[in-house]
């Protein structure tokens, strides 16, 4: 592909430097098929190298992600290119979706990430149960003694966020956000997007695809066979009919990324991308040449006529069914408990 002069945005008010696009590492390791080979996985985050792909989010709970990338890094010595992100509080061999915000848990959690990785730290989901306050006092404590460099959030409300804030600064708040899914703009999504912005929070969009709901391959009508993959099983707007209205609107986007001469998913990640510099997609793949054609959004830029054109036509053609299971959606735009 054709170099890209890669942009390059602040994360938050005073974080670092860093590509305006990230690479999401879930899929390499979870819930998206069979995994491949530690050697496939290796070329993969070769290339993203290559590419200038340096920011990249992870989580303990993604398999074995965060012990791969540590052979990586002892691979290649190239830690310090990379601008890494972690996630914790789903706890690994706990009960399903058990969550553990506390400040004790939060230590423990970053001492095993730590055991082979130096990482940015997010709060992948908080416990309701357990006051934000209590969360950000041990993140703080973590980053005082330098075991992190910033401090994240992940899946919390406004109300969560600016009461985090109060305790620490906050780098970054990851949540779902796509052109098909944008909740975190709205009251559905406690209006989030204007809070970051007001705070001076930098967005990470996660499932900026739509877990590949936006690709050429769903919007060919190719159906997911792989057993260990849990869309087809799981994500509402891969089965039945809604699959099929889906495959419907995709067909109708791709006249519009044919205007732009790119990809569905490229005219996707452009229109993120539009959003503004505190806005970071994330896009996540463990084949090569979707790496590659993801990259190559950050070489389309779209005027203010055209991001229009695209948004009105995600608001007249809305994704038929949830972009997650009900069981999964009080995770979402989560508020704590009041501190005593």
């Amino acid at each position: 592909m054709a170099p890209i002069t890669i942009p390059h945005h602040q994360l938050g008010k005073n974080g670092p430097m860093i590509p305006a696009m990230g690479f999401g590492l879930m899929g390499m390791s979870h819930s998206y098929g069979a995994i491949p080979s530690d050697e496939e996985r290796f070329v993969l985050l070769d290339r993203a190298v290559e590419l200038g792909a340096t920011f990249w989010d992870s989580s303990d709970l993604y398999g074995d992600n965060e012990e791969l990338l540590g052979k990586w890094f002892r691979r290649t010595g190239k830690r310090e290119e990379i601008f890494l992100a972690t996630k914790f509080s789903y706890v690994k061999g706990g009960k399903p979706l058990e969550v553990d915000s506390s400040g004790a848990y939060c230590k423990r959690a970053c001492a095993e990430s730590l055991r082979q990785l130096g990482v940015d730290y997010y709060l992948h989901s908080a416990n309701p149960k357990t006051p934000i306050e209590e969360t950000m006092r041990a993140l703080a404590d973590l980053q005082a003694e330098g075991k992190i460099k910033h401090i994240g959030l992940s899946n919390v409300s406004s109300t969560t966020l600016r009461r985090a804030y109060k305790i620490a600064p906050v780098a970054a708040v990851q949540a779902e956000y796509s052109l098909f899914t944008r909740d975190a703009e709205g009251p559905a999504g406690t209006n989030l997007l204007t809070t970051c912005r007001e705070l001076g929070v930098a967005v990470v969009a996660n499932s900026p695809l739509g877990r590949g709901l936006i690709t050429q391959n769903f919007r060919n009508g190719e159906t997911i066979t792989d057993t260990q993959d849990v869309r087809s099983r799981f994500m509402p707007r891969f089965q039945g009919d809604n699959r099929e209205r889906n495959i419907q609107i995709l067909q109708g986007f791709t006249a519009l990324a044919e205007k732009k001469d790119c990809t569905v998913s490229q005219l996707a990640l452009a229109w993120l991308l539009k959003q503004g510099d505190g806005v970071f997609p994330i896009p996540g793949t463990k084949k090569l040449r979707y790496l590659e054609e993801n990259w190559g959004a950050l070489g389309i830029s779209l005027t203010d006529n055209e991001e229009k054109e695209i948004r009105a036509f995600a608001e007249m053609n809305e994704m038929a069914g949830p972009q997650i299971p009900a069981m999964f959606a009080d995770h979402l735009f989560r508020d704590t408990v009041e501190e005593s």
